[in-house]
């Protein structure tokens, strides 16, 4: 093999690896997954899309280390376009935001054909959602019209303690069961 066409081959191999690992969006706007909770808070103060309005736009969730913030960008708070947002924390790191988007704006199909623009066809599809995924990043336009951005590692390790706990209870409800 001639020099150039191992370079030729070296460069379409790379160009294909690059293709095939989509670039996800890791956040809308400033806001990104993986900020910590007090930086999240700077960005959302400064965008003023979200309509967020501080701390008391912040709850506690049931659990361990985790903080919600529920923005409302509706009622003339933020931007037209955008309805509720929630940006979920665990151990005070950012990583589920929902971008719940006003269906008088936007309707379903612009947002799926414009997704599919940028980051190709969604690598599952069902009536409910349609859903981009890489190794770091899940993205997910879901009905009637939300986009979600996931850390991957982090809600996989929320979603295995959470099966491990759910059977640690099944098995201690079984055995009380048995005491009957």
């Amino acid at each position: 093999m001639s020099k150039k066409s191992f370079l030729f081959c070296f460069f379409l191999a790379i160009l294909t690896l690059s293709l095939s690992a989509k670039d996800l969006p890791d956040g809308y706007g400033d806001v990104h997954l993986g900020m910590s909770l007090k930086e999240a808070k700077i960005q959302l103060l400064k965008n003023s899309d979200f309509g967020y309005s501080g701390d008391r736009d912040v709850s506690l969730l049931p659990g361990d280390a985790k903080v919600l913030i529920e923005t409302n960008a509706s009622g003339g708070r933020g931007s037209p376009y955008l309805s509720n947002c929630w940006f979920q924390f665990y151990n005070e790191q950012l990583y589920i935001i929902t971008i719940n988007i006003n269906t008088n704006k936007i309707d379903y199909y612009s947002m799926f054909t414009t997704l599919c623009k940028k980051y190709g066809q969604p690598d599952s599809l069902d009536p409910q959602k349609a859903v981009w995924k890489n190794d770091a990043i899940t993205m997910q336009l879901e009905k009637p019209l939300s986009v979600k951005y996931i850390d991957n590692e982090t809600f996989d390790m929320l979603k295995t303690s959470a099966t491990v706990e759910k059977s640690y209870e099944e098995k201690n409800a079984q055995s009380f069961l048995e005491e009957f």
